[in-house]
């Protein structure tokens, strides 16, 4: 799809025709006045098959044209596509080209944007044709000057002012010479003119690649959109609404035509500058209101939204229309909870399900001969028949519903189910997808869909449905997993007593010892022992009965069973016998879970929550403690800093010693303590603040106060106790607040900088990879060795460090078994396939992006992993805590913690509290230099470089140490700008990578390092040019790793001098600006700036992104949308034709590596064509002589059917 600037001859073709009148519609008659703004004859009928004049009437006169009115006989709905225009009777600039920073029209003449302004609004007058005076072309003139010019050099020189001076200078340009004298100039000169001779030079090269003529920025006519695009409606009182840019355009028109007037009178010269100026400030207004001057205002001050706002912002035609749509087929309601259904179930309430599947169950009710025609089936669904309802269960048998809860942070909070007719008006939800919704029952909502086509419920049934997405996608654990009441009620059946009786019971078979506890001759909880494949378990009958639910081949689970164990049980279950028996498994579970949990009748009061016995005399000893610490500081021996933090500490331990003795005292039937422990509610934090004490609280600013609060809730808080406990509390919902906004937008740029890394290939062949090792915070391991590498294919032969051999060759996927063996053999690091080095053009390859973490397979060709990255960070961003935490006190800066940290580090913000880092490798000295710090680090070559440390940092090396380039000196966060000059991309992404783990895991949010890698690949897809070469390249753009080196690739195979780059660090925005979709851009922000450039570079968007697609209509190109599985072409070949292959053979235009189209296919051939170019179809005749021709080598098919149905890789005949 093209962009470009459009020529007068182009807007007048595709006008209807020339708007004259300001005139909208006869407020007597209602209907569009003739040549005004609404004009039938120009845009067509308003009402279908009827003419203006009421001449012609119904559809049989259509495509006539009435002779008396001129108004074709035809859809109304042509008045959303006709255009219409205004012919100018002076030429106007267009703003965007004139006002953008930077100035496009002052760029390619050499003018100052402010003198441009001035010759523009007539101010000044600007001489184009100097003669042989002694002006200078493009010189401003006063009125008094050039008056005085005038008297002295009369026609020998021409000047003029306004659009028609400016557009005479830019028809004279000439852009091949412009180019020439500018490269000239580019090498000759230095500092702030080499600086503008690259600007001006991207000007003229956008206008010279693109074919644009720089004076069609001045416009001489005016297209005049659509006016249903535009409308006027009646209200109820008679009067009318009308959209703003009627109002615009009216302006325009009353200006246009009082100036033809005025021409046509011969007016003064001052009057018709004045009017000429008006009407270009109209166009202004028109096209992008307020952007230069005080915008045009309606009633009530309120500014008029122009062309450009109908595009911009949230509400503009980009993000309200184009990329979020309202779909029919839909409902929403109000959810609860529905434990009898199955998980892949949902309650779906009677007259919502009929309304929503109206269309089919009246096509049912004509088959099935309940109806004669539509019309009477109709009136049947209407008046809800009882035919009608057992229609209704036919219909929704086997046909999946979407359900949808806003805000829809990933994947999982939109989900498919068959539907279960219910009474009432509430949707059921099955009580484990709540997690993956983060739905609860107090009152939220939930949308539903229907999916039509054959393919949509195919795609819902196969992808969609809720068994097929137990696993999270952020890091590959069960997203399904019991909470609540059905985590404690097995915590309590797996529970156990001390034996009462004298000898422990004895079964042969679970059912006898189901039967005992049936019939009352033992409890729950009481040692019982069991015969078990032959030997005999000492267990509880609660734990037979909890492992009925248990598959067998996962073996019998002998302990308390927890949130924790629960979670291992649906991983293990998952890993080992896929999802429909953890379905099962689960349906089980929960069956179980709240049967017991309602048997066992657990409830808290207040009774319930015990304080322990010796809360006093720990809280008496810290008080000592405390005074102690008091008098030291009145005497001056530690100073307020130290005396403040040692308070601290003591009222930290003395809470921790609290904690303890509360555990102790704390019975394990009890309730509470039940609740906790299991993991069904609540804390042992929260019980310590019910039961124990309050502990210290902060202030506003974050900082902690020293008065802690002793009592807790059981007791009773004092006043000022309860006054601390507020700032605490409101800064909860204050964070909250903030948090959820910063949130959701953080999410926003995240999806937009990574929605075209599609996985596009099987394998990019490329040589390079990361090495990876565990993460450490100090000495707290943050990601394990085995989490980083689980997933991952290894780049080379890993070899035993001991014995040489090799354990795991490469280019192999590590499974959970291959870590476990490579971790035995000591292996701390290894060199793996990432993503960050993967050498794709567009998108990534599989193997280096290795494992699917929702499916727990192989990525598949098509999956979209940067919406899946995106998601994966911006999910969990809401759990993370806002600001900065205060370190208490004055020393060092605050650090930046949390989602901010998140940002900065994604945005590649310089970070506030700069660490200072070594530029070199070297050893470390440390000097006091007039009470300042010094550190110097010496080369091996005694070379010495020397840090100043600025008042209050906190040095981090000691005296002596090694340090390596890149290792911070002092405390705080490296500048990633730097680290890149230091240390080279690897370093910075691995840094990058580190931090951002950092946050998300000391929050224990566990992401994979994959969803990062594909944003940091993002981040750092561009280079800067610092010498061209014989490059096209213009020094100091920005450009595309690979569209750099196939570019310096391109002169080096010429034998020129290839140009030279460094590689930029860019933070999301900026990068998701730089994409090659302008589409994708204007649609994120700053559309105007976007559209402005894209317009005069004359862009193609190349479509190869989500969003582009999206926006003109088209299937996206992944998962089932790409290419290679819709291009799928199959011919049946007549049973005569001699040695033709049983089989049909598959032929790839786009030569993808080998064809995934599975599944069999009718003696016939099968072609797929895809190509990164739009719809470049090759077909080939398969046969004896095309069986080479396409590029994708011949595959034989009908291999795996079942690997294909499985993958979800839809063929021809599955559908």
């Amino acid at each position: 799809m093209r962009i470009g600037l459009a020529s007068p001859e182009q807007i007048r073709a595709w006008s209807s025709g020339e708007v004259k009148k300001p005139e909208t519609i006869n407020y007597r008659t209602l209907k569009p006045e003739r040549e005004g703004l609404f004009c039938e004859k120009i845009f067509g009928p308003t009402r279908d098959w009827e003419c203006h004049c009421g001449k012609y009437k119904r559809v049989r006169y259509k495509g006539i044209v009435c002779d008396r009115c001129g108004v074709e006989v035809t859809k109304s709905k042509v008045r959303r596509e006709r255009l219409g225009h205004i012919e100018l009777a002076a030429p106007c600039s267009h703003i965007w080209y004139f006002k953008g920073i930077p100035s496009r029209m002052g760029l390619i003449l050499d003018i100052s944007p402010r003198s441009l302004e001035k010759v523009l609004y007539f101010v000044s007058y600007i001489v184009t044709d100097p003669g042989d005076t002694p002006l200078m072309k493009k010189q401003l003139l006063t009125e008094l000057e050039y008056r005085e010019k005038k008297e002295k050099y009369g026609n020998r020189f021409q000047a003029g002012m306004g659009a028609e001076a400016i557009k005479i200078l830019l028809q004279e340009l000439d852009m091949d010479a412009l180019e020439a004298e500018l490269r000239t100039e580019l090498r000759e000169a230095t500092g702030q003119r080499k600086v503008r001779a690259i600007r001006r030079l991207e000007v003229v090269e956008a206008f010279k690649i693109s074919g644009n003529r720089p004076e069609w920025m001045i416009m001489d006519v005016i297209p005049v959109i659509p006016p249903e695009l535009r409308p006027m409606v009646q209200l109820d009182g008679g009067r009318f609404a009308t959209s703003d840019l009627n109002d615009l355009y009216r302006r325009v028109i009353n200006r246009n035509n009082r100036l033809k007037r005025l021409l046509d009178l011969g007016a003064p010269d001052i009057i018709v500058r004045n009017e000429k100026r008006m009407l270009q400030e109209a166009v202004d207004a028109l096209i992008d209101n307020g952007r230069r001057g005080r915008p045009v205002t309606g009633p009530g001050n309120r500014p008029l939204k122009s062309l450009s706002d109908m595009l911009k912002g949230k509400q503009g035609r980009f993000r309200q229309n184009l990329l979020g749509k309202r779909v029919d087929y839909s409902g929403r309601s109000v959810i609860v909870v529905g434990p009898s259904l199955k998980l892949h179930q949902c309650g779906l309430p009677r007259e919502m399900a009929l309304e929503l599947f109206k269309p089919f169950v009246m096509k049912k009710l004509v088959e099935g001969s309940f109806a004669h025609n539509i019309k009477s089936a109709k009136r049947m669904v209407e008046r809800m028949r009882n035919e009608v309802w057992d229609v209704l269960e036919e219909v929704i048998k086997e046909h999946p519903v979407l359900l949808n809860r806003a805000p829809t942070l990933h994947r999982l909070g939109i989900q498919s189910f068959e539907p279960v007719l219910v009474e009432g008006r509430a949707l059921q939800i099955h009580p484990l997808v709540c997690t993956a919704y983060n739905a609860d029952f107090d009152g939220d909502q939930m949308a539903v869909h229907v999916p039509l086509s054959a393919e949509a419920q195919a795609e819902a049934r196969l992808l969609m449905l809720s068994t097929n997405n137990i696993l999270n996608p952020k890091d590959g654990r069960p997203v399904v997993t019991p909470t609540q009441d059905m985590v404690l009620g097995s915590y309590y059946l797996t529970m156990t007593k001390p034996l009462e009786r004298e000898k422990m019971r004895v079964f042969c078979s679970d059912s006898e010892a189901i039967f005992a506890y049936n019939s009352g001759a033992v409890t729950l909880h009481e040692p019982v022992k069991l015969r078990k494949d032959g030997t005999t378990i000492e267990t509880t009958t609660g734990r037979i009965i909890f492992n009925q639910a248990i598959p067998d081949e996962l073996g019998f689970y002998n302990e308390v069973i927890g949130k924790k164990q629960l979670g291992q049980i649906v991983a293990k279950c998952f890993y080992t016998l896929g999802n429909e028996a953890t379905a099962r498994m689960l349906d089980e579970i929960k069956r179980l879970g709240f049967s017991f949990s309602t048997q066992a009748g657990i409830t808290i009061g207040v009774t319930d929550i015990v304080i322990p016995e010796r809360k006093k005399e720990i809280l008496d000893e810290a008080e000592g403690q405390v005074e102690t610490i008091e008098n030291q500081f009145r005497r001056g021996l530690i100073t307020e800093e130290e005396r403040y933090q040692l308070v601290i500490g003591v009222w930290n331990k003395a809470t921790d010693e609290v904690t303890e003795a509360l555990l102790e005292t704390l019975d394990h039937f009890n309730p509470v303590y039940m609740m906790a422990n299991s993991g069904a509610r609540g804390n042992i934090q929260q019980i310590r603040q019910l039961a124990g004490i309050r502990g210290l609280m902060a202030d506003p600013s974050g900082r902690t106060i020293e008065l802690p609060i002793k009592s807790n809730f059981r007791e009773g808080l004092a006043v000022l106790e309860y006054f601390i406990s507020t700032h605490g509390a409101r800064k909860g919902l204050a964070d909250t607040a903030l948090r959820t906004a910063d949130s959701g937008y953080l999410t926003r740029r995240l999806v937009d900088v990574a929605q075209d890394v599609i996985v596009r290939e099987d394998d990019c062949g490329t040589n390079a990879g990361i090495y990876v090792t565990e993460i450490k915070d100090g000495t707290e391991v943050i990601e394990t060795f085995a989490e980083r590498i689980i997933g991952r294919y290894t780049m080379e032969d890993v070899l035993h460090p001991e014995t040489g051999e090799v354990i795991v060759p490469a280019q192999t996927e590590i499974t959970e078994k291959i870590a476990e063996e490579l971790i035995a053999a000591g292996i701390t690091r290894l060199y793996i396939r990432s993503v960050l080095s993967c050498k794709s053009r567009y998108g990534v390859c599989r193997k280096c992006y290795g494992r699917n973490l929702a499916t727990g397979r192989m990525v598949e060709i098509g999956e979209a992993v940067g919406i899946i990255a995106a998601q994966s960070i911006g999910e969990p961003g809401t759990q993370l805590t806002m600001r900065t935490f205060h370190t208490g006190g004055v020393a060092g800066e605050d650090i930046t913690q949390g989602l901010p940290r998140v940002e900065e580090l994604f945005e590649a913000r310089k970070p506030r509290g700069q660490a200072i880092i070594a530029e070199v490798d070297g050893v470390v000295r440390i000097k006091d230099q007039k009470g300042r710090k010094e550190v110097e680090v010496i080369r091996a070559d005694d070379e010495k470089y020397i840090y100043q440390i600025p008042f209050g940092s906190r040095v981090k090396v000691k005296d002596g140490q090694e340090v390596e380039a890149g290792d911070e000196l002092t405390e705080g966060s490296i500048n990633p700008h730097e680290l890149l000059k230091i240390k080279g991309i690897k370093g910075v992404q691995a840094y990058l990578l580190r931090e951002v783990q950092r946050v998300y895991r000391l929050q224990g949010v566990d992401i994979n390092d994959k969803h990062i890698e594909v944003m940091i690949r993002q981040i750092m897809r561009k280079v800067k040019v610092e010498d061209s070469g014989d490059t096209q390249l213009l020094p100091g753009g920005l450009i595309d790793v690979f569209e750099f080196e196939e570019e310096n690739a391109r002169v080096f195979a010429k034998g020129g001098q290839p140009a030279t780059a460094k590689p930029v660090l860019l933070g999301i925005t900026k990068a998701s600006l730089a994409t090659d979709s302008f589409l994708s851009a204007a649609s994120f922000q700053e559309t105007t700036r976007v559209l402005t450039e894209a317009a005069i570079k004359g862009k193609v968007d190349p479509l190869l992104g989500l969003k582009e697609n999206v926006i003109i209509g088209k299937l996206i190109p992944a998962g089932t949308g790409m290419s290679r599985y819709r291009n799928i072409k199959i011919d049946v070949i007549p049973p005569e034709t001699p040695n033709e292959a049983e089989v049909g053979d598959v032929q790839e235009a786009g030569g993808e590596n080998e064809a995934e189209h599975k599944g069999e296919v009718p003696a016939g051939d099968l072609e797929a064509n895809s190509g990164v170019n739009a719809g470049a179809k090759e077909e080939t005749e398969a046969g004896a002589e095309g069986k080479g021709e396409g590029p994708g080598e011949p595959v034989v098919l009908a291999e795996t059917e079942q690997e294909g149905k499985q993958d979800g890789d839809f063929q021809a005949t599955d559908l």
